[in-house]
């Protein structure tokens, strides 16, 4: 397959302006094309992933990414379509700004080209930008715009209504600028991008910029990808830990997994086929999952921390301990109830531990050999807290029967 077919192939291509150039330039030159993302939070999450490993893939074809942080649209803000949103300050734009470039340079290493559309849309007057680029757009064009024609019920801002303007500038320069051919974005994007051609067609005339928008990215029963029970998956590994993230991709449907290798992986077509083939031989096995959670956390976060989620998940599974790093037991304190041992007394802290609801309970735990400390039952209702053992001179893992813990933290 060529590159424009292996796009296809991969699900990575919903509305194409142009096909037959879209094709020539992915297929023939070596091009640069970009994709934009707008500060409107201090980290990125697992639902920017489909953007970011098409810009790796489109890399490992030959072709420079050009990634544009939104520092100066993010003070305006993409139209969302129920209501407007908060309007950031500008120390915070500029600050989530450098936040998600560093996550994203963590991600795309070699040959890349960061760029902050702050940088030329804050020295565009008010003048300038009604009389140069106003100019180009109808309000009729806007007005049928999908993203605009969902908030006219519920109304919208002239501040919002006038965000695909900004994000149309910022088009033209990079084409006129950084000679840019290609824009990527998801489907949702697409008003932005059309818009962005048709001002590069009146400004320049003919022109070979295209754009290429992506299907959202829902899961196999409608609801939207990236959201847990506790709420996003963020790239930020403070914000959900690399236990947390592998925990959410095992534990993705089989009617979504080869949706995912294609759209969140690196791996080429024939090793996808073999691993759904593999995976169909025991489902219960969950290897697709596995191949796939490895290989986002891998990507996000690196190998050591890949190990340190397995680890987790084998001790919690299997009730051993003693092998963790530091690193591990950090991520534990991120996932497990966790209490802060002062001079508790040993029924006190299993009541306050959250494994027992009353001293009553936790008495009648300990007799019957259901609490343990570090996997060693501890059966004595008067043991001595004090003896506990410390990993890290820290921490210690108090357990429930089988699959109930709580992380002791020593000060």
């Amino acid at each position: 397959m060529d590159l424009f077919s292996k796009l296809q192939y991969r699900g990575m291509v919903k509305d194409v302006s142009d096909i037959q150039l879209a094709k020539k330039l992915l297929n023939e030159e070596k091009i640069k094309f970009y994709v934009g993302y707008d500060p409107t939070g201090s980290s990125l999450t697992v639902g920017h992933l489909v953007q970011i490993v098409r810009m790796l893939y489109l890399q490992k074809h030959g072709h420079t990414p050009v990634v544009l942080i939104g520092g100066g649209t993010g003070l305006i803000g993409d139209p969302r379509e129920t209501s407007e949103r908060s309007l950031l300050t500008l120390e915070q734009s500029l600050a989530n700004a450098k936040k998600i470039e560093t996550q994203i340079r963590k991600l795309i290493a070699g040959n890349v080209v960061f760029i902050n559309n702050y940088d030329w849309l804050s020295k565009i007057d008010l003048i300038s930008f009604l009389r140069d680029y106003g100019k180009y757009f109808s309000v009729s064009y806007m007005l049928h715009k999908e993203t605009v024609q969902k908030r006219l019920e519920t109304g919208i801002s002239y501040t919002e209504f006038s965000y695909m303007i900004l994000q149309s500038i910022d088009w033209l320069h990079l084409y006129q600028n950084h000679d840019v051919k290609i824009q990527f974005g998801g489907s949702d994007q697409w008003g932005n991008l059309t818009s962005g051609l048709e001002l590069i067609r009146r400004v320049v005339g003919k022109n070979d910029a295209v754009g290429l928008s992506s299907p959202l990215l829902l899961k196999a029963d409608g609801t939207k990808f990236g959201k847990s029970e506790s709420g996003a998956i963020w790239l930020d590994e403070n914000l959900t830990s690399p236990y947390e993230m592998y925990q959410y991709f095992l534990n993705s449907s089989d009617e979504d997994i080869e949706t995912y290798l294609k759209l969140l992986t690196l791996k080429e077509k024939e090793e996808i086929d073999s691993i759904l083939s593999k995976h169909q031989e025991k489902p219960e096995l969950r290897f697709a999952q596995k191949a796939l959670a490895e290989d986002v956390v891998t990507l996000i976060h690196g190998k050591k921390a890949l190990e340190n989620a397995l680890k987790v998940t084998d001790a919690l599974f299997s009730g051993n301990f003693n092998d963790l790093s530091l690193e591990a037991y950090n991520m534990l304190a991120r996932v497990l109830d966790v209490l802060k041992v002062t001079d508790q007394n040993f029924i006190e802290l299993i009541v306050q531990s959250k494994l027992a609801s009353s001293n009553r309970e936790a008495r009648e735990f300990v007799l019957n050999g259901a609490i343990s400390i570090n996997g060693v039952k501890i059966e004595d209702i008067a043991y001595d807290t004090r003896q506990i053992p410390k990993a890290f001179e820290r921490y210690s893992i108090i357990r429930r029967g089988k699959k109930k813990y709580a992380l002791l933290v020593f000060k």
